[in-house]
């Protein structure tokens, strides 16, 4: 599994465009997706909290690129491993989560 910092998202679209429009999984609570979200160019972004994505595995598409996000980074780890372990070839963790993105990319990004 790739590993990817927010730093770097817009570079791991770039390249993980060529595979189809890239897809954010925020593995987070909704209400932590209220609280705080992103929307970067070039991909789309599903809220499929954790312990939904086990029955939901039907709606996403397994050659797409995927790059999972939670708050710190542990859950978006899980989930992705579970991805593989399901077949998902093409997927990344977001390192750090949202925090780190507030931290690295866009600081008006609330953290919580």
């Amino acid at each position: 599994m790739q590993q990817v910092s927010p730093a770097q998202f817009s570079e791991w679209i770039s390249q993980a465009t060529a595979q189809g429009l890239p897809l954010i999984l925020d593995v987070r609570e909704t209400w932590e997706c209220q609280l705080a979200s992103i929307a970067p160019a070039g991909c789309e972004v599903q809220i499929m909290p954790m312990q939904t994505v086990p029955d939901r595995l039907q709606d996403l598409d397994k050659q797409r690129p995927i790059a999972c996000l939670c708050h710190h980074g542990g859950r978006s780890m899980q989930v992705a491993a579970f991805l593989e372990h399901h077949g998902f070839e093409n997927i990344t963790n977001i390192s750090g989560g949202i925090n780190a993105w507030s931290s690295q990319v866009d600081a008006s990004i609330p953290v919580y």
